[in-house]
Protein backbone atom coordinates (compact mmCIF):
# COMPACT_ATOMS: atom_id res chain seq x y z
CA UNK A 1 0.00 0.00 0.00
CA UNK A 2 1.37 3.38 -1.03
CA UNK A 3 -0.09 5.97 1.39
CA UNK A 4 0.48 8.83 -0.97
CA UNK A 5 -1.43 7.84 -3.38
CA UNK A 6 -4.05 5.80 -1.28
CA UNK A 7 -3.39 2.76 -4.01
CA UNK A 8 -2.36 -0.86 -3.82
CA UNK A 9 0.81 -2.09 -6.13
CA UNK A 10 3.04 -5.67 -6.48
CA UNK A 11 1.65 -8.84 -6.79
CA UNK A 12 -1.82 -8.84 -4.89
CA UNK A 13 -2.96 -6.27 -7.35
CA UNK A 14 -2.29 -9.14 -10.11
CA UNK A 15 -3.88 -11.95 -8.72
CA UNK A 16 -7.11 -10.31 -7.47
CA UNK A 17 -7.50 -7.93 -10.90
CA UNK A 18 -7.52 -11.21 -12.97
CA UNK A 19 -10.45 -12.52 -11.12
CA UNK A 20 -12.66 -9.75 -12.12
CA UNK A 21 -13.79 -8.37 -15.03
CA UNK A 22 -15.07 -4.56 -15.47
CA UNK A 23 -16.19 -2.97 -18.37
CA UNK A 24 -14.63 0.82 -17.60
CA UNK A 25 -11.08 1.05 -15.23
CA UNK A 26 -11.05 4.64 -14.33
CA UNK A 27 -7.15 6.04 -14.24
CA UNK A 28 -4.84 8.74 -13.89
CA UNK A 29 -1.80 9.80 -15.33
CA UNK A 30 1.41 11.92 -14.54
CA UNK A 31 2.09 13.04 -18.39
CA UNK A 32 1.74 12.24 -22.23
CA UNK A 33 3.49 12.70 -25.31
CA UNK A 34 3.26 12.09 -28.74
CA UNK A 35 6.02 10.10 -28.51
CA UNK A 36 5.79 8.41 -25.68
CA UNK A 37 2.05 7.75 -24.82
CA UNK A 38 0.62 8.13 -21.50
CA UNK A 39 2.70 7.98 -18.41
CA UNK A 40 3.31 7.44 -15.02
CA UNK A 41 6.20 8.67 -12.30
CA UNK A 42 5.96 4.54 -10.20
CA UNK A 43 6.82 1.68 -11.91
CA UNK A 44 4.81 0.00 -9.42
CA UNK A 45 2.05 2.08 -10.08
CA UNK A 46 2.15 1.57 -13.39
CA UNK A 47 2.42 -2.34 -13.40
CA UNK A 48 -0.86 -1.98 -11.28
CA UNK A 49 -2.60 -0.33 -14.20
CA UNK A 50 -1.07 -2.57 -16.47
CA UNK A 51 -2.45 -5.68 -14.18
CA UNK A 52 -5.38 -4.03 -13.97
CA UNK A 53 -6.22 -3.24 -17.74
CA UNK A 54 -6.12 -6.92 -19.23
CA UNK A 55 -9.49 -7.44 -17.21
CA UNK A 56 -11.17 -3.96 -18.64
CA UNK A 57 -12.91 -3.55 -21.72
CA UNK A 58 -12.29 0.19 -21.78
CA UNK A 59 -9.40 1.50 -20.27
CA UNK A 60 -10.57 5.65 -19.31
CA UNK A 61 -7.96 7.71 -18.56
CA UNK A 62 -8.91 10.99 -16.39
CA UNK A 63 -6.30 13.85 -16.02
CA UNK A 64 -6.12 17.58 -16.45
CA UNK A 65 -5.04 19.03 -19.89
CA UNK A 66 -1.47 20.77 -18.62
CA UNK A 67 -0.54 17.05 -18.56
CA UNK A 68 -0.25 16.84 -22.01
CA UNK A 69 2.96 17.80 -23.54
CA UNK A 70 4.85 16.45 -20.13
CA UNK A 71 6.23 12.89 -19.84
CA UNK A 72 6.16 10.96 -16.79
CA UNK A 73 9.30 8.41 -16.19
CA UNK A 74 7.45 4.88 -17.27
CA UNK A 75 5.51 4.60 -19.80
CA UNK A 76 1.98 2.79 -19.36
CA UNK A 77 2.58 0.37 -22.84
CA UNK A 78 -1.09 0.34 -23.19
CA UNK A 79 -1.68 0.02 -26.64
CA UNK A 80 -4.20 -1.31 -28.26
CA UNK A 81 -6.56 -0.90 -25.85
CA UNK A 82 -9.43 0.70 -26.27
CA UNK A 83 -9.35 4.31 -24.88
CA UNK A 84 -11.20 6.98 -23.52
CA UNK A 85 -9.58 9.87 -22.30
CA UNK A 86 -11.20 12.58 -20.25
CA UNK A 87 -10.12 15.65 -19.60
CA UNK A 88 -10.63 19.92 -19.83
CA UNK A 89 -11.35 21.97 -22.74
CA UNK A 90 -7.77 23.14 -22.58
CA UNK A 91 -6.13 20.30 -24.04
CA UNK A 92 -3.64 21.36 -26.75
CA UNK A 93 -5.24 20.52 -29.81
CA UNK A 94 -2.52 18.96 -31.66
CA UNK A 95 -2.61 16.72 -28.49
CA UNK A 96 -6.41 16.22 -28.75
CA UNK A 97 -5.80 15.61 -32.92
CA UNK A 98 -3.08 13.29 -32.27
CA UNK A 99 -5.24 10.68 -29.55
CA UNK A 100 -8.10 10.68 -32.15
CA UNK A 101 -5.48 9.68 -34.60
CA UNK A 102 -4.49 6.90 -32.65
CA UNK A 103 -8.51 6.11 -32.22
CA UNK A 104 -8.98 7.18 -29.04
CA UNK A 105 -12.19 8.92 -27.88
CA UNK A 106 -11.60 12.15 -26.08
CA UNK A 107 -14.37 13.59 -23.98
CA UNK A 108 -14.14 16.99 -22.18
CA UNK A 109 -15.57 17.62 -19.26
CA UNK A 110 -17.41 21.11 -18.48
CA UNK A 111 -16.25 21.94 -14.95
CA UNK A 112 -19.77 24.72 -15.07
CA UNK A 113 -17.32 27.83 -15.75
Amino acid sequence: YQPASKCLVGPFVAQTAANYHVRYLFIGTDGWTAAAGFSNKDLLRVQAVRDMARSADVLAILTESEKFHRPGTVPLNIDGQPRLVITDKNIPADCKAQLERDGIDVLLADAGR
